[in-house]
């Protein structure tokens, strides 16, 4: 059978430990002997981005800016042990932010639903979309251990050689702490059209929650931003849609959140949505049960798996141990991308096998075949708990 073919690569970034593994299995088993797969290809591995002093890490961002769509396994952010594991040059950012910034995207993730997997909140009964802005707050910060008594201070020095406005941060008495945070209005607007617009393109509401009654100016230009765009380009065009956009204090939105029925995308900043992504995932079912897209206003596209690289798993691995590790959101970061590739390139028969291989997926773990984490929770009579390989290859017989 000939292979389906691709009229433009796609950026594929690879990764480090278990979903590494992974990553390899899937293109091996699931899409090489279907598609004649053209990729430009990056290694993202924490080893290859110290050598290059992350320098890997911002051409494949650009590749992704020609291209326009991408796919990524998961990587390694390094803390102080895995300075020290891997014997780094130095504790490297967070490739996803360093992307993220660089496409200037937000991150939508969204569970992927299948029968016997329940979510943990019995009143959820449609997906919640969580929409994640990428761009600043403590993930762009800078930080400072204060050794002594003294002052800080914000400043802000004008490009025109005006008048330095400065603020107190704080007193100390002693030793402490100090950060500095910033954002951008055009990256807030960006993340505000993005959510608005994939609100409309997947009719679902739109809700969104910061903290403004604390941030009266930090927190608050998020809020004013996402109102003026809303009455000034979208409230007719979702009253056309039949859907509404809500706005709520972070807490607030939580509480809704948990005796919600789903069926919302929650637009959540920086922080907020690193958090409340992992907790949505979870409580839907499982961290390797939740999709994850960058979508940046300027038409670039990144697919990825939401959660980390698994290393309980990998040191299993290379110890000749069997394991069980779930490989659901890397194969729908693939078919994601397979997806959007062949819709820009306006290839069907790419998008039909994205949609083929999304069902095959869905069909095994329903069948009654799945990897332990799912076999623990599943409410499917005697599931068959299959290893990491396993799973992949039942998965590609079916496909």
């Amino acid at each position: 059978m000939s292979k389906i073919a691709m009229k433009t690569p796609l950026v594929e970034m690879d990764g480090d430990e278990m979903t590494r593994i992974i990553w390899q299995l899937v293109k091996d088993d699931l899409i090489l002997p279907h598609v004649d797969l053209k990729s430009d290809y990056y290694d993202l591995g924490l080893k290859h981005r110290d050598e290059t002093d992350d320098q890997v890490t911002r051409d494949a961002a650009e590749a992704t800016k020609r291209h326009g769509v991408a796919v990524k396994c998961a990587t390694i952010t390094p803390n102080a042990a895995r300075v020290e594991e891997y014997g780094l040059k130095q504790m490297w950012k967070s490739p996803n932010g360093t992307i993220r910034a660089m496409l200037d995207g937000t991150v939508f993730r969204a569970p992927i639903l299948v029968k016997g997997i329940e979510p943990y909140v019995r009143t959820w009964k449609k997906p919640i979309t969580l929409a994640r802005h990428a761009y600043g707050d403590v993930y762009r910060n800078v930080e400072m251990r204060i050794p002594a008594a003294g002052k800080v201070e914000l400043v802000y020095t004008p490009a025109d050689g005006g008048e330095p406005m400065r603020e107190l941060v704080h007193e100390f008495a002693g030793p402490g702490v100090a950060q500095g945070m910033h954002n951008l209005d055009a990256s807030i607007e960006s993340f505000a059209k993005s959510c608005f617009e994939y609100a409309l393109a997947t009719r679902q509401d739109l809700w969104f929650a910061t903290k403004d009654t604390i941030s009266k100016k930090y927190d608050h230009r998020f809020k004013d931003i996402f109102q003026d765009l809303y009455d000034s380009q979208y409230r007719a065009r979702f009253e056309e849609a039949g859907i509404t956009y809500f706005y709520t204090l972070i807490d607030d939105a939580v509480a809704r959140v948990m005796k919600s029925d789903g069926g919302f995308i929650w637009a959540c900043k920086n922080y907020d949505g690193d958090v409340m992504s992992d907790m949505v995932s979870s409580a839907f079912g499982s961290l390797a049960m939740m999709t994850s897209v960058l979508s940046s206003p300027h038409g670039w596209w990144e697919y990825e798996a939401a959660h980390g690289t698994v290393q309980r798993h990998y040191y299993k691995h290379l110890k000749g141990e069997q394991t069980s590790t779930n490989s659901v959101a890397t194969i729908f970061a693939w078919s994601g991308a397979l997806r959007k590739r062949g819709e820009l390139d306006e290839t069907p028969e790419l998008m039909a096998f994205a949609d083929r291989l999304e069902k095959a997926v869905i069909d095994t773990i329903e069948s009654g075949q799945m990897t332990g984490d799912l076999a623990r929770i599943t409410t499917l009579a005697n599931p068959q708990t299959l290893t990491t390989e396993g799973f992949i290859e039942a998965v590609a017989s079916r496909l």
